[in-house]
């Protein structure tokens, strides 16, 4: 697909400001087009959905993106966030037992059903949380990672800003009614992205059909994500229920394609009326997503999109590209139609640093922009010495 890539340096676009190191590369883009331009997505029974291919990180359809709803269970997925980030640091261990608490054995709703009696594994309580959708084992995490549930909740929407979670603000770990307590599907889909690319190792849990911890009842032993049971490519990830919510569904699958390898879509669904009619819709959607869109690899993970020139800089030029596949969703039979445009800043002045957002490479259908895809510098470019920066601001002068 290289030689579908049409920039030069006469397609730059002069005066685009350089974006800083901290834009997030991995914030969920709408396709740039007009809805007649996109295949029609099916009827979805819900109040809001969202499909993402996520391996493309585009939105192939939506509703109501941005309406605020209430979460129930899927905060469970920022609490998974926090517990999993604190394994990478260190700070607790998967075999490290934790405490129950009189408050984490009383809770209502889902339960892994342990008691102040034991001392848990966290290894456990995460597959407690995970697929029982134990409230118990929530609080008991959140008591493990946070010290209080109250600290935790606060840690919860400190990272929700952190991940650009506009319009999510959490008031509890375990997702119960609360007033204030509401999120997004937007928010749903880049939260839910994060958890998956940040913390892979520990995906495997969300695809666990069956769990019971060790002398607790039989009954709420099977998770509750019903795909997980019909269709062997769904590999996760949560469901959520309260009669104010409805019945709500992060569903994430992985199937194989040529030329491309693993491709994943994730159906997030908001508000069925149903256990099952939130099933039947997620699947809906990724069947949908699965044949009407075609995914396109245009380069590999870190190789360069372009190697533009640099000032100022040790050295002379700087590549751009993805420290990920870059990966383009366009309709079925239409890949022979893609056009891309690199848009970066001019003239590009040291230092820069890896990883730092740098212009981005717009991708066409045809005449028509379909999606913006953020570059990011694959190298550093450190300043260069006294001499050297002086000799390049004379030939940008008369330049």
């Amino acid at each position: 697909m290289r030689s579908l890539f049409k920039a030069s340096r006469r397609d730059v676009c002069r005066g685009v400001v350089c974006w800083a190191a901290t834009v997030l590369l991995w914030a969920l883009p709408s396709l740039h087009v007009q809805a007649q331009s996109a295949p029609e997505p099916p009827e979805v029974a819900a109040r809001a959905y969202l499909l993402l291919d996520v391996t493309a990180n585009q939105i192939l359809a939506s509703r109501e993106l941005d309406m605020p709803v209430e979460p129930a269970s899927l905060t469970k997925l920022m609490s998974a966030y926090l517990v999993f980030d604190a394994l990478k640091s260190k700070k607790i261990d998967l075999k490290q037992s934790l405490p129950v608490s009189e408050r984490a054995s009383k809770m209502p709703g889902s339960r892994m059903f342990i008691d102040p009696k034991m001392k848990v594994p966290v290894e456990d309580l995460i597959k407690g949380m995970v697929v029982q959708s134990g409230n118990d084992a929530t609080v008991a995490l959140a008591e493990g990672v946070g010290g209080t549930v109250e600290r935790f909740v606060q840690m919860m929407n400190d990272q929700a800003k952190v991940l650009g979670m506009k319009n999510t603000s959490f008031k509890n770990p375990e997702g119960q009614m609360e007033a204030g307590q509401i999120t997004s599907a937007r928010d749903l889909g880049t939260l839910a992205t994060r958890l998956m690319r940040d913390f892979p190792e520990y995906m495997a849990i969300y695809a666990i059909k069956k769990y019971r911890y060790p002398g607790t009842p039989a009954a709420n032993d099977s998770n509750r994500n019903l795909l997980l049971f019909k269709d062997p490519t769904v590999d996760g990830l949560k469901t959520g229920h309260t009669d104010a919510a409805g019945y709500c569904l992060v569903a994430t699958a992985k199937r194989e394609f040529p030329n491309l390898g693993p491709r994943r879509l994730m159906a997030i669904v908001l508000g069925a009326n149903s256990e099952i009619a939130r099933a039947n819709e997620a699947q809906k959607l990724l069947n949908w997503g699965y044949t009407a869109f075609d995914a396109v690899k245009l380069f590999e993970p870190g190789q360069a999109v372009a190697t533009p020139a640099i000032w100022k800089g040790k050295a002379a030029t700087v590549k751009l590209g993805r420290s990920d596949a870059l990966v383009v969703a366009v309709p079925t039979g239409t890949a022979s139609q893609i056009k891309t445009q690199l848009v970066r800043p001019e003239p590009l002045v040291a230092p820069v640093i890896r990883g730092q957002a740098i212009g981005s490479l717009q991708i066409y259908r045809g005449e028509q922009l379909w999606v913006d895809m953020p570059l990011q510098a694959l190298d550093t470019v450190e300043q260069a010495g006294v001499l050297g920066r002086a000799w390049d601001a004379l030939r940008l002068w008369i330049k």
